[in-house]
């Protein structure tokens, strides 16, 4: 990374290096910016992912992932990023098409170096202009909505309370709750509301990484730790320097990473793996499970000393059950968000929709509700959302919130109704589990892409959603 100290960021991506320099060069004599480079579109996602470049300036032709791809994955990444698109083989077609896509910018190779300074400055503008709007919406739109939650309930309030005292303090928090009740949201209402806000909270899902992995990852490692270890990495306690750490499902990690997770939080220090000295750290430790870790006491499977270090301070997340008087703006919060996202507006539920999600016992809690809402917005046809829209969260088999209301409706009409259901709830589980990979979830169905591609089509579907 070349470094100029005034902030600005921008990310050049680009498989010819001897391009990639000249830009670099350019970019940070004439714009003054820190400037990243990448040689591929998957390199430039890891970028993205944790350097957050104001401006992204990238090639189409890529052997890995294109530009107009990665153009895709920036706006769902960060949609005030400003995207230029670069090209040796454009078109107007490509041109009006990158454009309708969201690119800011696009130019044909070669050419001239004062257009591309004046793109990107301009760019840079409008980045700085969305970010500030988007700093002033948030602000507008209320403290209950900033840090995540809906809803006037009195056991709602409470919790809030307690996260608005306990964001005030460094304490380690431990939060408990069942699945879907919002503990990472919790976590993030901690940090946005405590004096660590100005940095980014770094989350780390436990059970999705192997122990090893884990372990250098939370920690890092020095080049020749072990076989593969190329380079240095620095590990996220020391990426969530004054920052805030949540360890998300704390339950499921091994017992050899909870002994030197225990030396962090008693020590806060960190000794990378290969290294024989440590390093001193100022990370808030948040974590979170729906466990029942008492009892994984009780049988060995987690250290008292660390529950005793992590359990400072604790909060327990509603059930919905416990906050019921709040689906209805949870509901219409949730609808909102989705109209929104399909481009369904305006859309409303029926009294007799809102009756059927009141009456509804959500064993997944708040992510269920989403969920459902999230189907039955995709599978409405009118500006209404009917109890005939609502399905299983999990199966879409008709035995969920709105199956009753389906049995009344007449025979062929409910029997369109039910293969609807089905098919968007087996295309969207199986691109759930591709990660938004057609081709893969096609495979996996065993249907021809093509085949897959028009039911996706049919119902609405975008990749994209999943990834």
């Amino acid at each position: 990374m070349t470094k100029n100290g005034a902030g600005k960021r921008v990310l050049i991506v680009d498989d010819e290096q001897d391009l990639l320099a000249l830009l670099e060069k350019i970019i940070v004599r004439k714009c003054g910016c820190d400037v990243e480079v990448a040689v591929s579109g998957r390199e430039a996602l890891g970028i993205i992912d944790n350097w957050h470049p104001d401006v992204v300036l990238t090639d189409i032709k890529m052997p890995d992932l294109d530009g107009l791809e990665l153009l895709s994955r920036i706006s769902e990444l960060d949609g005030t990023i400003s995207t230029i698109i670069m090209t040796g083989y454009g078109t107007i077609e490509m041109a009006v098409q990158t454009i309708k896509d969201g690119a800011y910018d696009f130019f044909e190779k070669p050419f001239d170096n004062n257009e591309i300074i004046r793109a990107v400055s301009r760019a840079l503008e409008r980045t700085l202009l969305l970010r500030e709007n988007q700093k002033l919406q948030q602000r507008l739109t209320g403290e209950e909505q900033v840090i995540g939650f809906i809803g006037q309930s009195p056991r709602l309030k409470q919790t809030l309370e307690l996260l608005t005292r306990l964001s005030q303090t460094d304490a380690t928090v431990l939060i408990r709750g069942e699945s879907g009740t919002g503990k990472e949201v919790a976590a993030k209402a901690i940090h946005a509301m405590s004096n660590r806000s100005s940095r980014k909270m770094v989350t780390v899902n436990c059970p999705a990484l192997p122990e090893h992995i884990l372990e250098s990852e939370l920690f890092g490692y020095s080049r020749g730790a072990f076989t593969g270890a190329d380079s240095d990495k620095e590990g996220l306690f020391l990426k969530a320097d004054g920052s805030t750490l949540l360890l998300d499902e704390i339950g499921d990690i091994p017992v050899s990473i909870q002994t030197k997770l225990l030396r962090v939080l008693q020590e806060k220090e960190i000794q990378p793996l290969g290294q024989t000295r440590s390093f001193k750290v100022d990370v808030r430790v948040l974590a979170s499970t729906n466990q029942d870790l008492e009892k994984k006491m009780a049988d060995g499977e987690f250290r008292e000393d660390l529950f005793f270090r992590l359990n400072v301070m604790s909060v327990t997340m509603p059930s919905l059950e416990e906050i019921a008087d709040d689906i209805p703006a949870l509901a219409r919060s949730f609808l909102r968000k989705f109209a929104e996202k399909y481009n369904r507006r305006p859309l409303e539920f029926t009294p007799e929709a809102l009756h059927c999600l009141m009456n509804h016992t959500w064993k997944g809690n708040v992510r269920e509700l989403q969920n459902t809402i999230n189907r039955a917005v995709l599978l409405s046809n009118g500006s209404y959302i009917t109890p005939a829209d609502f399905m299983n969260a999990e199966q879409g088999d008709g035995t969920g919130s709105g199956a009753a209301c389906v049995h009344q409706l007449p025979y062929k009409k409910a029997k369109e109704e039910m293969l609807t259901r089905f098919s968007v709830s087996y295309l969207t589980n199986a691109l759930i589990r591709s990660g938004g990979n057609v081709s893969v979830a096609a495979r996996q169905s065993r249907m021809e892409r093509q085949a897959f591609q028009r039911l996706m089509r049919r119902y609405s579907i975008r990749s994209a959603d999943f990834r």
